[in-house]
């Protein structure tokens, strides 16, 4: 490119500028074909700087406790990953919506008891209130689970290239996505019931060869979730999935079955001891 066309030349310069900034940054997740990550904090009802996507709540539906399966195979391979666990990443979701109020049924909860046992041993003060009765029970269990993850799972592949004052500058490199899908169970814990089940999904893009999505540090105790872009994804998924719990939640009816739950169901068999299997072997009345 000669430097007699000032004006080509200050256009291609800023093209290329804004190429490198793209390729260096990758494009966000966006919920549902994509969305975005968990950001800022949450204080008792008060949320801070939280993301605009996140449903909200503007009272309270219960307490929950999250249980996370580190036995799973998803689990291992998002250890595997370096991306640890899903549960502060939930949490800041959760708490920030205001929907839910969550207790601590996690490895914490041994230092909880272990606090307790203090008490019991009369070596905390006497003034500590460590009293037994005054734990919260959680209403609702929450299980995440990481249904599909994939890196790079399609994409083009180009390069561009220029020339500046006799130098020639080339960027080369391939465009892929990363994808994901995650699922929220929601669990009534006196009954047992299966109260609501969500999934929910995430794709970005992001540039091999140009740098990847991200970088920099990331927010503190979400790891791999919030500074790699796999993790970002799947935040994105989890947050999709987190907002069609909030959903149904304000829209729940509760199932109901001829004769109550749990007692026999209307699927009787012959012979059975069931209202609905006693029904079957009955002869049908005449009108």
């Amino acid at each position: 490119m000669s430097a007699r066309n000032p004006r080509r030349f200050a256009a291609l310069s800023a093209l290329l500028g804004a190429l490198l900034l793209t390729a260096c940054q990758g494009t966000m997740p966006q919920m549902g074909a994509g969305g975005t990550t968990a950001t800022g904090s949450a204080g008792g009802a008060d949320a801070q700087n939280a993301n605009k996507q996140l449903e909200k709540c503007d009272e309270t539906l219960g307490t929950v406790a999250l249980d996370e399966d580190q036995t799973a195979p998803w689990w291992f391979s998002a250890r595997d990953r370096k991306l640890g666990s899903t549960v502060p990443l939930l949490r800041l979701m959760i708490q920030q919506s205001n929907c839910f109020v969550i207790v601590e049924r996690g490895r914490s909860f041994n230092n909880l008891e272990r606090e307790r046992n203090l008490a019991r041993s009369g070596e905390l003060r006497n003034n500590s209130s460590m009293q037994q009765g005054q734990m919260v029970a959680a209403d609702y269990i929450i299980k995440p689970e990481i249904v599909f993850s994939e890196k790079g799972t399609g994409g083009m592949r180009g390069g561009i290239g220029t020339g500046a004052l006799g130098a020639i500058t080339a960027i080369a490199g391939s465009i892929r996505a990363n994808e994901a899908t995650t699922v929220l169970l929601m669990i009534d814990t006196r009954s047992s019931v299966q109260l609501i089940a969500a999934q929910g999904s995430a794709k970005n893009y992001d540039f091999a060869g140009m740098g990847f999505l991200g970088g920099g540090a990331g927010i503190a105790g979400l790891g791999g979730y919030s500074n790699t872009p796999e993790g970002k994804v799947i935040t994105a998924a989890f947050m999709d999935s987190y907002n069609q719990v909030v959903k149904a939640a304000r829209n729940y009816r509760a199932q109901t079955v001829k004769g109550g739950l749990g007692t026999g169901g209307r699927l009787g068999v012959q012979g059975g001891s069931t209202p609905a299997g006693q029904a079957v072997g009955n002869p049908p009345q005449k009108k």
